[in-house]
């Protein structure tokens, strides 16, 4: 565990250090678009944050390659190189992509080809476990076809959820984490050595999140981008294929006792069908709509629009922050709930749970405008927007500057260092309304 601590470590320092530098290269060279009506930032902002996230991705992978543990993993596996050769051309894409505004058409090729170069080099799906049938063995062509479908569809989930400061890598860290805890369990309590390297992917891919999520939240300070969605995507893909389609269910010995206590016990087995869909369960959703929504008028399914699941939050009034916070909150709840029954599926206090945190979500979701203030005597120890005097006195301001801004025009700021939000990761912020 020590070393998957110290590769999420390096992987995050070397993120957060090269996301600032990264900012400024962005800036010089021209990678900030225009506002868009779909957009929800009101300050052009550069791009290119997946630039550090793919040296995070590096020195992370270098770093366990000197682990004495994790070495093995590069030793009896060519699955992290498989990872790097596919996360490297898919960087590349959407590097060009932050630049040039390819084609979609050609980034979906150049996921296609990202996929098949994994596949080539070993990372793909040999076998799945289905309920009622067992361990079926895929042939060359059908894992081929599985794993680069898969690896499309997270690809594209992760960079249509894309759309407010934090979001995508936020969601992408939680899942991470969850898969991790799964990855880890197999490759530790049953010895599993081929779960080793999903668990390595699930550790630097944390590492990567956690690294720019200080420069990306709200009002953030620089994106992703294609290359840093594009990224991302593909790491969580690689780790789910690793764990589904190259761990054997025969080797966890779980066909033993009375048939309910086996069937019971083959939960681990089917998990690796159900995780993978979980952790990108929202995103999956939203592409899904995306593509209903497009196509019935008359659309490009590639067409963008303000109609995904975080424009839907900020149009029944939540905040920005707020809308964030609860994506997150039902990210957390499917990809933990489906590893928490993973572990002990005939626990009901397992479902018990699930289905009142639901029910929280749900009445968060129905309380878009409400806050919290907390009494008196707790004001000192709370932030000041949960204070009722300031409260009272930014309601007041809010008042008299309203009527300005219902005549305003929105003038988009021009590109350079000065129009542009903060400076560097623990610099000031340009506040918005």
């Amino acid at each position: 565990m020590r070393e998957y601590l110290l590769t999420l470590c390096i992987t995050a320092a070397v993120t957060y250090l090269l996301t600032g530098p990264v900012r400024k290269f962005a800036i010089v060279a021209g990678a900030m678009p225009e506002i868009r009506a779909r957009d929800v930032h009101r300050e052009p902002t550069p791009r290119l944050g997946g630039i550090a996230m793919f040296f995070g991705l590096c020195a992370g992978l270098l770093v366990a390659d000197h682990l004495t543990n994790l070495s093995e993993v590069f030793e009896k596996s060519n699955e992290p190189r498989a990872l790097l050769s596919g996360a490297a051309l898919i960087w590349l894409i959407g590097v060009l992509d932050d630049k040039f505004e390819i084609d979609a058409l050609i980034k979906l090729g150049g996921q296609m080809i990202a996929a098949g170069v994994m596949v080539v080099q070993g990372l793909t799906i040999l076998w799945i476990p289905l309920p009622g049938v067992g361990t079926v063995a895929l042939t060359q062509w059908q894992g081929t076809l599985l794993t680069v479908a898969l690896v499309v569809i997270t690809i594209n989930a992760v960079n249509f959820v894309d759309g407010l400061d934090g979001l995508a890598a936020g969601m992408v860290c939680i899942a991470a984490a969850a898969f991790f805890m799964y990855a880890y369990r197999i490759w530790y309590s049953y010895g599993i050595e081929a779960a080793a390297p999903a668990s390595l992917f699930a550790a630097i891919l944390m590492g990567m999140c956690l690294g720019f999520l200080p420069h990306n939240m709200h009002p953030a300070r620089i994106f992703m981008g294609d290359s840093g969605s594009m990224l991302i995507g593909l790491v969580l893909a690689a780790g789910a294929i690793s764990v589904t389609g190259q761990v054997d269910p025969d080797l966890m010995n779980l066909f033993s006792g009375s048939e309910r206590a086996s069937v019971h016990q083959m939960v681990p087995v089917y998990i690796p069908l159900v995780m993978p869909l979980t952790i990108i369960a929202i995103p999956a959703a939203d592409l899904i709509l995306a593509i209903v929504r497009r196509t019935w008028k008359g659309q490009s399914p590639f067409a963008a629009d303000r109609g995904h699941l975080h424009h839907r939050l900020l149009e029944i009034g939540h905040s920005h922050s707020r809308a964030v916070l609860i994506m997150y909150f039902f990210s957390a709840l499917i990809a933990f709930g489906a590893l928490a029954y993973s572990v002990n599926a005939a626990s009901m206090w397992i479902v018990l749970s699930v289905v009142f945190l639901s029910a929280i979500g749900l009445v968060l979701l129905l309380l878009p405008r409400f806050t919290p203030r907390a009494p008196r005597w707790a004001e000192g120890f709370v932030p000041p927007r949960y204070r009722r005097r300031r409260a009272a006195v930014m309601a007041s301001e809010d008042e008299a500057v309203a009527p300005a801004d219902e005549d305003e025009e929105r003038v988009p700021v021009g590109v350079g260092v000065s129009g542009v939000n903060g400076a560097t990761a623990v610099g000031s912020r340009t506040r918005t309304r």
